[in-house]
């Protein structure tokens, strides 16, 4: 008998519950990424400098990382609402910490870039735990349809907060924004605080993995290193992180470079786009994908890699950047949504936030330096070529002009045709291709026992 039933009803369950914390997820992400927008404002009004906007990715992305292995075996050691819980915590807190100094009227760049930084640190927690806890919440058939709820969660609030932020922040300046943040991270918290997040039951394979916490961080290398398939679906990402890294750094510099730091152009942009995204989203919740999921993963990238970032880069106005940044981020449910069903699938539940920690780490590995080389060959390279008469500006000009923002639009399309090659190349490759034969389901494996959840 499973001992953890008892205790199931006293608190929202299954699809239920995972909705419930979607929902609290969802209102505060979208209070987030006002602030970013009006951060980003803040940023580049201050130092007119791609650089400046990468760092402070830079400062997230680096301690994110470095932790991420410990993260991802404490998410598997202990209660992982509890883990997710401590990651809205400590993010609350520097949001709080911000707050406080703007209210002072004593912001400065460099405490950006430490809240950044203490961020990094406690959302290593939360990508982990939260993908290892759809696992135990909704059944295996729900995979891809929590999943592209999820999605939404990235892309919903693209919709409407660059819009409340570019509207309220004139009435409420920056110290608004930071208390809206503040207050809904309130709410996520107690969104999770009230639902029953269900324990994984104990496998072999995870039986066998126990050690000291050291040993266990690694253990998720190992893991992926030993199944040549996953390890290569994961050097789909890793590729494809690093040439969208460095168009994802400069599409807020290049439209406000084009438009003389309009920020309301720069919303709509990102607006519409997430637009898109949030449809991608609603139709993976309903679909569920491609029945093989691999085919999500690579035609999504390419397809979003060719209509989406390529042509993006060729754009002077919205009548290019609104539908070419809609079909960058309309097929980013589709790409995310099945690659996380092939692992949730493959990988041993209690196994899950070691290996998705890893996993995570080594996708995105090259995001500490993405944003460097965006900021050094805009700033000192091709942006000044693409405004002189040099021989790159000869060649390139009559595509993308030789004023302001022409040499990032350059490097984005060059990135989207890299994004592209890498999707086509690891679908031609058998073993990426038939990675969903090659590695058994996790549910075909044996479990050792049962445990008791929450």
């Amino acid at each position: 008998m499973d001992n953890s039933l008892p205790s199931q009803p006293k608190h929202p369950a299954g699809m239920t519950g995972f909705t419930i914390v979607f929902v609290g997820q969802l209102i505060s992400v979208i209070a987030t990424q006002m602030t970013s927008f009006a951060m980003t404002l803040w940023i580049y009004k201050q130092t007119s400098s791609a650089m400046a906007l990468g760092l402070a990715q830079v400062f997230y992305i680096v301690p994110f990382l470095i932790i991420s292995p410990i993260a991802g075996a404490m998410v598997d050691r202990y209660n992982r609402k509890m883990m997710m819980m401590v990651s809205d915590i400590g993010a609350g807190l520097a949001t709080s910490v911000i707050l406080v100094i703007q209210a002072m009227g004593m912001l400065q760049l460099w405490h950006l870039y430490a809240a950044m930084a203490v961020m990094g640190l406690v959302g290593a927690f939360q990508w982990p735990a939260y993908s290892a806890a759809i696992t135990t919440m909704v059944s295996k058939k729900q995979y891809g349809r929590a999943n592209g709820m999820m999605s939404l969660i990235d892309a919903g609030p693209g919709v409407i907060a660059p819009l409340l932020a570019g509207a309220l922040i004139g009435f409420i300046k920056l110290t608004g924004i930071l208390v809206i943040d503040v207050v809904t991270y309130g709410i996520a918290i107690f969104s999770l605080a009230i639902v029953f997040v269900p324990q994984p039951a104990r496998t072999e394979e995870g039986e066998k993995a126990k050690s000291n916490i050291w040993k266990e961080s690694v253990f998720g290398f190992k893991y992926i290193f030993a199944r040549r398939g996953l390890l290569g679906l994961l050097c789909i990402f890793l590729a494809g992180n690093l040439f969208s890294g460095i168009a994802g750094t400069l599409f807020a510099p290049v439209i406000l470079a084009r438009t003389g730091n309009n920020s309301v152009m720069m919303g709509t942009v990102q607006s519409t786009a997430a637009i898109a995204a949030v449809a991608g989203g609603l139709i993976m919740s309903a679909w569920g994908g491609f029945k093989r999921r691999i085919k999500g993963v690579v035609w999504g990238w390419a397809l979003s890699s060719l209509f989406g970032m390529t042509l993006f880069g060729f754009g002077r106005g919205l009548n290019v950047w609104i539908p070419t940044a809609m079909l960058m981020t309309v097929f980013g449910p589709l790409i995310n949504g099945s690659s996380q069903a092939i692992w949730q699938s493959k990988v041993e539940p209690d196994l899950q936030g070691r290996v998705f920690a890893s996993r995570r780490l080594i996708a995105w590995i090259t995001q500490p330096i993405t944003p460097i080389i965006a900021g050094s060959l805009a700033d000192y390279v091709l942006e000044p070529a693409m405004k002189s008469q040099t021989t790159l500006s000869k060649i390139f000009g009559p595509m993308f002009g030789t004023g302001s923002g022409a040499g990032m639009g350059l490097l984005i399309s060059l990135c989207g045709i890299g994004a592209v090659l890498t999707a086509l190349i690891g679908y031609a490759l058998p073993v990426i291709r038939h990675v969903e034969d090659s590695v058994p389901d996790h549910d075909q494996l044996k479990t050792a026992e049962a445990v008791p959840g929450d």
